[in-house]
């Protein structure tokens, strides 16, 4: 996985109401160490950087990562997203002399950012354990989606199966970059709004669940094999969602 071409998830980000609280967690489970400027931490491993954390900006925001999907335009991603049927939350700004970002909502309600890299590039570092190894959409509107972001991004899909349903990889350059699945009800309850997954790499799903319970987080969805390795979807003591996952070797 790299974040150099436009269209691949290039950051992520938590958005949390105790950033204190969020450093000693995931400093603890990832073996993180903390670059705090200001009122944002960025997450390091093996002095490199491979996600961000920051406090919530609105009243009722939840505690939530964000996924960043990588531009060399964020304007024209805005103008795409506004004639896509999506809902541009945060126009276009410069991060500094590090970026410029904007955040918005597909049709189906899922928010996600995106980042066009100045001084910033991104993460440096992906699918080794504790940084970043996959972003998954998990929507109620599979068609719908799929229309969208390849609208927006440019796209193109492989349609496979996971457990008999549907999932769907995307792909820029056939690279596949990112997943979207629909939100089964068996599996999703109907207060889970749609939502961008992260998924971050480890040696063992297993112990790591049981540091994340360790650590005052908490199990959304226990630990399953599948066809490319064994994940668990996990959260934080104040409630931000995040998967792991130790793929086949």
């Amino acid at each position: 996985m790299t974040a150099s071409t436009p269209g691949t998830p290039a950051w992520v980000d938590l958005g949390t109401a105790d950033l204190a609280g969020a450093e000693r967690f995931y400093t603890d489970l990832f073996g993180w160490t903390a670059e705090v400027s200001g009122e944002y931490i960025t997450f390091l491993r093996n002095g490199l950087p491979v996600a961000g954390a920051g406090p919530l900006y609105g009243a009722g925001q939840p505690t939530a990562w964000s996924t960043y999907i990588g531009t060399d335009d964020a304007d024209a991603v805005a103008a795409r997203v506004a004639a896509t049927g999506g809902k541009v939350l945060v126009p276009p700004f410069d991060v500094a002399d590090q970026g410029r970002m904007a955040a918005f909502l597909d049709p189906g309600g899922a928010p996600f950012s995106v980042w066009q890299p100045w001084a910033m590039r991104g993460a440096e570092l992906f699918d080794v354990p504790g940084a970043l190894t996959w972003n998954e959409l998990n929507t109620r509107d599979l068609d719908g989606a799929m229309a969208f972001y390849q609208a927006v991004f440019g796209w193109r899909y492989r349609v496979s199966q996971m457990d008999g349903a549907p999932y769907i990889v995307a792909k820029v350059h056939e690279t596949p970059v990112c997943g979207i699945q629909p939100m089964l009800p068996h599996i999703w309850p109907d207060d889970v709004g749609p939502h961008w997954m992260v998924y971050f790499a480890a040696h063992d799903t297993d112990l790591a669940t049981e540091h994340v319970l360790a650590l005052g987080g908490h199990i959304i969805q226990p630990p399953r094999s599948v066809s490319i390795g064994r994940y668990a979807v996990l959260s934080d003591p104040q409630g931000g969602l995040f998967a792991i996952l130790a793929g086949n070797r």
